[in-house]
């Protein structure tokens, strides 16, 4: 059992992954500044407070007896880091820097990062391995990459092991609808869409002439309780001593946007309404990944890959964030 302290813990994947520590016997301490995270999602102790407060998070550090870093206290919209690159380098980067110092100094060399498949940009082929060239297109992308960049440099003087880990469309909620996808404003394919099938309010599609099968941009969803077990069988990786990993986690398998609908309006029971919009310029048709390195080095492999849970299960989660809210 290891006391591990999870930045971000609050929302979506990492309130999924403190509960998956849980089970698996290690105890989350959650750190959230509750500016996109929510307390009702905190699976563990809530401990509110910033990345960029570098004494308060040596003080927690070392007062609590934290063996591991799990980090996922991070700005996540490319989109609005492209208007807003300033508040992604602040966050993503220096908020990183200044917790892994915190982290150094009290003597803490193992940690885990959630970083992306945004590090990759336009893919010059897929699926897409570790070995892809990365030439991120976003702020944010960019910011992912840094991450990567300051942990190798880290590494080598510090004796610091880490796992980057690389995920493409974290996607779903769990059966009894308690943990789900909860961002304001949402910007994510499936709860909108599940949102506009419920509301009947069209939902905006961005181009249908792609070079794709169907004209639809092709995305990898995988659910985030795969990502979550990920996270575990990284972090007892490193805790048994194994060595630095950089992984894609993904299902191998891309789905267009038309799938998700049709996937979404079996879930519900109801079309999907949709409109069509211009494509966004540099936003690449298909990305889906190679993940057979996380299944050699970690033995994990996905175990809802199918995309109909994965759409149920979110909507699960959807109907309770809509009594929520009529009930606030």
């Amino acid at each position: 059992m290891a006391r591990v302290l999870i930045p971000g813990g609050a929302g979506y994947i990492g309130s999924f992954t403190c509960r998956a520590l849980r089970d698996a016997g290690h105890e989350p301490i959650l750190l959230d500044n509750l500016t996109t995270g929510h307390r009702e999602l905190a699976q563990g102790e809530l401990v509110v407070g910033d990345i960029r407060d570098g004494s308060r998070v040596r003080a927690l550090l070392s007062e609590r007896r934290i063996a591991a870093v799990i980090h996922f206290a991070a700005n996540a919209l490319a989109r609005e880091s492209v208007g807003q690159p300033a508040k992604y380098y602040d966050v993503n980067v220096a908020g990183m820097i200044s917790l892994l110092d915190a982290c150094l100094a009290v003597g803490i060399r193992v940690f885990v990062f959630s970083s992306s498949c945004a590090i990759y940009g336009v893919p010059s082929s897929v699926p897409i391995d570790e070995a892809h060239p990365q030439a991120p297109i976003s702020p944010y992308g960019r910011t992912k990459l840094i991450g990567e960049w300051i942990l190798r440099d880290y590494a080598a003087p510090h004796g610091l092991r880490y796992a980057a880990l690389r995920y493409f469309n974290a996607a779903g909620g769990d059966n009894d609808g308690q943990l789900g996808e909860w961002h304001d404003p949402e910007t994510h394919l499936i709860p909108l869409a599940l949102e506009a099938a419920a509301t009947r309010k069209p939902l905006m599609v961005f181009g249908d002439q792609h070079n794709t099968p169907d004209g639809t941009c092709i995305r990898d969803y995988i659910h985030v309780e795969d990502l979550a077990r990920a996270h575990v069988l990284a972090l007892d990786h490193l805790l048994r001593g194994g060595g630095s990993l950089e992984l894609n986690l993904g299902t191998g398998r891309g789905r267009s946007v038309r799938e998700v609908l049709d996937s979404v309006a079996r879930a519900v029971g109801r079309e999907v309404p949709m409109t069509i919009g211009e494509a966004h310029p540099g936003d690449p048709p298909c990305i889906f990944a190679d993940a057979r390195r996380a299944r050699e080095v970690l033995g994990f492999s996905c175990r809802r890959p199918d995309l109909d849970d994965i759409v149920a299960s979110a909507w699960a989660f959807h109907r309770t964030l809509a009594e929520r809210r009529a009930g606030a």
